[in-house]
């Protein structure tokens, strides 16, 4: 069984597809986000990017790779954007330096 691709449209709420991202990858640990359009892409980025907040208290960073893809619709073709979406362990930020004091 393949993985289901969430599709984000130009008017799909950013919260409700970064919730089902969170959710696909929190389950089965990648994710893959279709969209065709510059406001579906849109929407699509900015959801991977809240997803990738809501993960934080799991320990979860998110890494997205863009892809470009054929699908059909009404039997046309058209390229879409496809992310992959996939979990990184969450980096702690790194240490300030301390500086040293002047003599």
């Amino acid at each position: 069984m393949g993985i289901d691709i969430i599709k984000v449209a130009a008017r799909s709420r950013t919260t409700a597809v970064a919730g089902a991202i969170a959710a696909v990858i929190r389950q089965s640990g990648y994710a893959e986000v279709q969209a065709i359009g510059a406001s579906a892409v849109n929407q699509a980025v900015k959801a991977v990017a809240i997803a990738r907040k809501y993960l934080t208290d799991d320990g979860i960073d998110l890494v997205c790779t863009p892809q470009f893809t054929e699908v059909i619709i009404k039997g046309e073709t058209r390229t879409a954007i496809k992310l992959i979406v996939e979990p990184r362990p969450l980096q702690e930020p790194p240490a300030e330096p301390v500086e040293e004091a002047l003599l």
